[in-house]
């Protein structure tokens, strides 16, 4: 069944205002491979071929075959058709393709036997047979046929474009058919208008090149016989056709599917179309190019025109030959635009070497002038790049969607976006974006696409497509065609079609972005694996050398401390004085020592992160740190805190080692204080309106030039002597910035001198989640 929403809503209006109130979508919904009859210039018997008895005999039988159709049915084919040919006919359309046949045979019941030409094929396991006279004079001549057959083949193949062979195609079948026109029509898309592309025509017929005509011509049903059958031919659209008995068979509860018959009827509403442009005859051939309907050859005849079976044969094998060099065309334009397009594409390619999205940035326009495009979109990592025309974000989602089901480097190309439900809902009606080309670049949903504008095309059309039925001079039937009923419409909504040459170079494109990206992922992926490697060699070193360097130098101090126990009264004041500073250089060398090995720890031992509350850890750190704030009189408040994913023993260093650095550098004034909260993460994208949050500890103490904010993290530096500000080692922020960043996180500062330092961190992408209330207490 076909849905009647084939037919748009202007062919819907036009019907409204057609006298009678003819409705197009009958036509639409018509099944007309089971119209349960044939043309009368033959006949048709199914036959079981297992049985060899027939089910279905159309009622000519009598006057063709010398049978009752109603006595036929029911009984063996053999009396009217010879065994030997039965055999034939049955063993030629065995095996799994089921392919048709054609034979002569001497057929009918005496004394009405005669020549005819044989056609079989199988069609829902009967075998049906159709039967066309032959008259005596009308023996097939293979000679003079075979050499006619073999000029247009040969004609055929020296075509080198679309329309040469189209040129071609149109002369060489009106010569062997006879026909009064012959045209070349390509549908614009399988369901869509056609276009003559060619036209071979008597004298004195209206000329049809370049006219399009509107898709309603051929509704969905008759396009997809035009893809199973090769060839339709009409001898006569004034016959009277010949029923089917019985009408509807047993076993289906139908008529008899005459999907492949030669003879079938034809819809009574074509034969209407065919009178009311002047036709009594016509054939058309199909014109398939990868699997999908490109096109008809359609021959038009003043008069009654019976085609002979090898006829009908030739013109399927030159309709198959033309099909073919049509797709090696097609091949030859893809191949010369790939060759045409490759050094440029290549050039192109090459600007965006060292990070896409920042390349693309720079150079979208070279880009998108590979296709003439006016605007290219990248969706890449959620991020998205654009130069000239920015698609609406809707239609962006809906092309992510879409590519994530696509094959990568598979394109998806349209010239009319609105006519596609998926992409129609996601832009403005105000929007002119009409056409997309689409390179899926991997299962994720990123996408580079190009994009254009509507181009208003004018098209010369055989009758006015908001109109596609008028009152004909035979009727309320589909309008009389002809350059007297032109109507010159432009087609909206529709961009400039992409074309092989778009295909092309958007597929190279593709394939040398791909490479690139490969080439930078090995490359990054060989930096990595050095850096890790000279990361733990550089831990490693670290540990070892620390741990060794422990040995002796507890040596040395345990040397000078058993010199001054034992020996002191005898020293002079100045050797008393060098072994002491010995005695605490080798304590400070021992505490960096030790801050060295924690440092090199960080970097060889796994985290083990698990959910916990930042209150609890606060409050150990507090256990930790709580005796320095206090004895420099600073006061912790506590804002509400959240849980979070960290390693707890880290996260504790983390936060002891930056509230004893509030300690150490509290201010002068009387109220000193430290705060730990949480507050919106002012870096995160889409900042200030962002959901992220930091963990921020801010003081009021001494502040941190400007100048000198950028050392504060590097290890052992100390902005200060080693005696100021309680001494140190210089570890402890260099420790907190490395914990954070094995966390996956960022650590930043902002401060200013007398005017306090607040530390931010986050600890990676995992949300933190609300904590306790507001707690203020003196530590």
């Amino acid at each position: 069944m076909v849905e009647d929403g084939w037919l748009s809503e202007r062919a819907r209006a036009a019907e409204q205002v057609v006298p009678g109130g003819f409705d197009l979508s009958e036509c639409v919904r018509e099944p007309i491979h089971l119209l349960g009859g044939i043309q009368s210039y033959g006949t048709l018997v199914a036959v079981d071929p297992d049985t060899g008895l027939v089910e279905v005999a159309a009622e000519n039988t009598r006057e063709v075959l010398g049978t009752d159709a109603e006595d036929l049915v029911g009984t063996p084919v053999t009396r009217v058709l010879a065994a030997t040919d039965w055999t034939e006919a049955v063993e030629a359309t065995d095996g799994a393709e089921h392919l048709p046949a054609a034979l002569p045979v001497h057929a009918g019941a005496a004394p009405h036997r005669g020549h005819f030409d044989l056609s079989a094929h199988r069609r829902d396991g009967l075998l049906v047979l159709e039967f066309e006279p032959r008259e005596g004079g009308e023996e097939f001549t293979f000679s003079g046929f075979y050499q006619g057959v073999r000029r247009a083949l040969a004609r055929l193949r020296s075509a080198a474009t679309v329309a040469d062979c189209c040129r071609i195609a149109v002369r060489e079948v009106r010569a062997l058919t006879g026909y009064d026109r012959v045209v070349a029509y390509r549908f614009d898309g399988e369901d869509g208008p056609g276009e003559v592309l060619a036209e071979d025509v008597t004298e004195g017929w209206e000329p049809w090149l370049g006219l399009w005509f509107p898709a309603t011509d051929i509704p969905p049903q008759a396009r997809r016989l035009y893809r199973e059958n090769w060839i339709r031919v009409i001898g006569d659209v004034d016959d009277t056709t010949v029923r089917l008995h019985p009408p509807t068979r047993a076993a289906t509860g139908t008529a008899l599917d005459l999907s492949q018959a030669a003879l079938r009827t034809v819809s009574g509403f074509h034969l209407e179309y065919l009178r009311n442009i002047g036709v009594r005859s016509s054939m058309s051939v199909s014109v398939l190019t990868e699997g999908r309907l490109w096109g008809l050859i359609a021959c038009h005849g003043a008069g009654p025109l019976r085609m002979a079976p090898e006829t009908r044969s030739a013109c399927e094998m030159f309709g198959a030959a033309f099909s073919l060099q049509l797709a090696a065309i097609g091949e030859r334009e893809r191949a010369d635009a790939l060759a045409g397009s490759g050094r440029r594409t290549a050039e192109v390619a090459a600007l965006l070497d060292g990070g896409l999205e920042q390349r693309l940035a720079e150079h979208g326009g070279a880009v998108r002038d590979l296709l003439g495009a006016d605007g290219l979109t990248l969706k890449r990592g959620g991020r998205v790049v654009t130069d000239g025309d920015r698609l609406p974000a809707a239609l962006v989602e809906a092309l992510g969607d879409q590519a994530a089901r696509s094959r990568p480097g598979s394109l998806r190309a349209t010239d009319r976006l609105a006519e596609h439900p998926e992409y129609r809902t996601a832009r403005p009606e105000d929007d002119g974006t009409a056409g997309v080309l689409m390179v899926p670049l991997n299962p994720s949903g990123d996408f580079l696409a190009w994009s254009r504008r509507e181009r208003p095309l004018p098209r010369r059309w055989a009758a006015d497509p908001s109109a596609p039925v008028q009152v004909g001079p035979r009727g309320e039937r589909l309008t009389p065609r002809g350059s007297g009923a032109v109507f010159r419409a432009t087609v909206r909504g529709r961009s400039l079609p992409w074309t092989a040459h778009d295909h092309a170079t958007a597929r190279e494109l593709w394939r040398l972005l791909t490479d690139l990206v490969l080439r930078h992922a090995d490359a990054l992926r060989a930096l990595n694996d050095q850096l890790r490697m000279t990361n733990h060699d550089l831990d490693s070193f670290a540990h070892a050398a620390a741990h060794d360097l422990k040995e002796p130098l507890r040596g040395i101090s345990n040397s000078a401390t058993f010199v001054i126990e034992d020996a002191a009264a005898d020293l002079d004041a100045t050797t008393l004085r060098r072994l002491r500073t010995m005695q605490r250089l080798a304590g400070r060398m021992d505490g960096l020592l030790n801050s060295l090995l924690d440092y090199a720890r960080l970097g060889r031992a796994g985290l083990r992160v698990a959910e916990l509350d930042l209150d609890t850890v606060l409050d150990s750190a507090l256990e930790v740190a709580g005796p320095r704030l206090a004895e420099q009189g600073v006061r912790v408040v506590r804002r509400p805190l959240p849980r979070l994913r960290a390693d707890a023993d880290r996260l504790h260093e983390v936060l002891v080692n930056l509230l004893v650095n509030a300690a150490k550098y509290a201010g002068d004034g009387p109220d000193r204080w430290v705060e730990i909260a949480v507050e919106p993460d002012p870096s995160a994208p889409g900042a200030p309106n962002a959901t992220a949050t930091a963990v921020v500890v801010r003081d009021n103490g001494i502040g941190i030039p400007p100048e000198r904010q950028a050392e504060v993290f590097d290890l052992f530096r100390r902005l200060h002597g080693p005696t100021e500000h309680s001494g140190g080692t210089g570890v402890g922020l260099a420790v907190v910035k490395r914990v954070v960043e094995r966390h996956g996180g960022r650590l930043w500062l902002e401060s200013a001198p007398g005017e306090g330092t607040a530390f931010y961190f986050t600890l990676g992408p995992s949300p933190l989640a609300p904590g306790a209330p507001e707690r203020d207490a003196c530590q």
